[in-house]
This record gives structure tokens, C-alpha cells and sequence, in this order.
């Protein structure tokens, strides 16, 4: 099971970045699938999780009606479409799977995501 993340990069406030975390190893449809960022001196944050099978998603409430988790299942591939960017959004994103069935409370800590794949920096200034 190996994860890859990208897409991060430099951008304005107010700017867009799509994040990509392609799958390898496993069929990402079966794998609920978690976006993850730490900045520094600040513990991680759950940022969306999309869910294996149904595909219901979950935000955290400093991103929603900003960003846009989906799945590419032909392409085994889960995005973060990050709109209406903010400084505070600067941080080093990951991605996570987990085969477990998680509920809306279980995903955010990220204490339950069994693989992860190494991180993407996304850094919001002017």
C-alpha cells in the first residue's frame, strides 16, 4: 500500500491549489481516504475524509464551503480541490487510508488512518 501526495506549492491568499493522492498497491473505492495538515508548532488537523464505497465526505469546519474532497476511482486517485485560500492554511498536507469503516468522529484525529504517504507543502502568502 503506498500513497503519493502532490500539488502543494506557493500561492496568494485568495488563490487555489488541487492536491492529488494517488493510490498504489490497493483499490482506493475500498479505503476510506483522509487529508491531513500539521503546521509547524501545531498538531495535525483532519482536513476532509471521504469514505470507502458510499463516498460521503466530511470537513473540518475551518476549510467547508472551501474545499472539495472527490475520487477518481479509474484513475485510483482521491483529490482536494482547495478554493478561497487563506494563510492559515499554510501547512505540510497528507494524505491517509484506512480499510476500516470510519464514522464522522472517528476520521479527524487521524488516529485511526492505517497508511500514510509522505507530505505536500502548501504555503499561502503574498
Amino acid at each position: 500500500v503506498q500513497l503519493q501526495a502532490s500539488g502543494g506549492g506557493l500561492v496568494q491568499p485568495g488563490g487555489s491549489l488541487r492536491l492529488s493522492c494517488a493510490a498504489s498497491g490497493f483499490t482506493s473505492y475500498y479505503y476510506g481516504i483522509g487529508w491531513f495538515r500539521q503546521a509547524p508548532g501545531k498538531e495535525r488537523e483532519g482536513v476532509s475524509y471521504i469514505r470507502k464505497s458510499s463516498g460521503s465526505t466530511f470537513y473540518a469546519n475551518s476549510v467547508k464551503g472551501r474545499f472539495t474532497i472527490s475520487r477518481d476511482n479509474a484513475k485510483n486517485t482521491v483529490y482536494l480541490q482547495m478554493n478561497s485560500l487563506k494563510p492559515e492554511d499554510t501547512a505540510v498536507y497528507y494524505c491517509a487510508a484506512t480499510p476500516k469503516g470510519l464514522i464522522a468522529s472517528e476520521w479527524a484525529t487521524g488516529r485511526n488512518m492505517d497508511y500514510w504517504g509522505k507530505g505536500t507543502q502548501v504555503t499561502v502568502s503574498s
